[in-house]
């Protein structure tokens, strides 16, 4: 897991003027909208007592714990104790994090990390989210396992003939060889195209639209930090983008959050047909990647075997091990042994003072 970056939490249509938490990079997060709609995230635990305060309320755009009613507005800052008398300084160790927050493209993304803002790496630009040929519907579901496993299996074209025999890889039946070629370095992550020729029809929805012996199917994949896949494919009229935020949840959950483009039969009415099946494909790369052994991507690269055909997968590790290097990794054990000794030293200053 890494810090210093954007992080897509949660679709904007569920977040409302009730308390939603939110766990990701081992942590839990609180999300609300305030009076204006603004978005506002702080860490979803209690300064006193570790209550989450997703289980409160909003109070004049502050929200309260539901465990001693403490108050807090939006920037963390704890500006009211009931059990106090009027008057009693509040202390500073009282307020909470908040966190930088962005909407955009349907999204709350949350920056976790410590870079200013001048700093900080940009949310990568999703031009089909405006494009008016394009038809978008959403999707998300979890897979138990580690992110950089889920992420990996969206990068990978060479096992398409083999995981999705029974759904659309059947199309590549009857060559299973992938040429990938022009990789590229784009900002912050790096992208790959790929023409497979040959293409027959497949099994299921997609049947209905690749109906000759053969066609050309041309594909771009782009890998943005950290945890963003992007597919594009198309063939004669159709295109398809598969955009995906793959969510650390623990180093044991993942969270996929999808936006789905199409160009062809842009009805809603439809969507539910669609998601269905991306739903059967994803369950088929779901129950693979939750097989794998250890769960994580290893930070050495020599650890497993590598051919030609992962030269794009292993451009991917590259690029997180040289974050890793830097010292933006997120050690699992070391946050919760550190929300622990926080915790026991909060509790015991307080029977001190007692």
């Amino acid at each position: 897991m890494l810090k210093n970056f954007w992080y897509a939490c949660e679709f904007s249509s569920v977040v409302t003027k009730k308390p939603k938490q939110i766990v990701m990079l081992n942590q839990r997060f609180v999300l609300y909208r305030n009076s204006q709609g603004q978005v506002v995230a702080l860490k979803d635990q209690c300064s006193h007592r570790g209550a989450a305060l997703s289980m409160g309320w909003l109070e004049d755009n502050c929200i309260r714990c539901p465990y001693h009613g403490w108050k807090f507005e939006s920037d963390g800052k704890c500006v009211q104790i009931p059990s106090n008398e009027v008057g009693t300084p509040i202390p500073k160790k009282a307020n909470i994090t908040s966190y930088p927050i962005q909407e955009k493209y349907g999204f709350i993304w949350l920056f976790y990390g410590e870079l200013p803002e001048s700093e900080r790496p940009p949310i990568p630009a999703l031009p089909e989210f405006d494009d008016p040929n394009l038809h978008r519907s959403f999707l998300d579901f979890s897979v138990n396992t580690h992110y950089t496993r889920v992420l990996e299996n969206a990068l990978d074209l060479s096992h398409l003939p083999i995981v999705h025999a029974n759904t659309f890889g059947a199309g590549f039946g009857k060559n299973s060889r992938f040429d990938v070629y022009d990789i590229q370095d784009e900002p912050w992550g790096i992208s790959a195209k790929s023409t497979y020729k040959n293409y027959t029809k497949p099994k299921g929805l997609f049947k209905l639209f690749f109906r000759g012996k053969s066609t050309d199917i041309n594909s771009k994949f782009t890998f943005y930090l950290p945890n963003i896949t992007k597919l594009e494919t198309s063939s004669n009229s159709i295109k398809i983008v598969n955009f995906a935020i793959h969510l650390p949840v623990d180093e044991n959950t993942t969270i996929s959050k999808r936006i789905l483009f199409r160009s062809f039969l842009p009805y809603s009415w439809l969507d539910g047909i669609f998601l269905r099946y991306y739903t059967k494909i994803h369950g088929e790369d779901s129950t693979v990647s939750e097989s794998q052994y250890p769960r994580f991507i290893p930070d050495s690269l020599s650890t497993e075997v590598h051919v030609d055909a992962d030269a794009f997968t292993l451009k991917y590790r590259q690029i997180r091990n040289k974050y890793l290097a830097m010292g933006w990794g997120l050690k699992a054990n070391k946050i919760e042994l550190d929300n622990y000794q926080e915790n026991q030293l909060r509790h015991f200053d307080t029977s001190l003072k007692n």
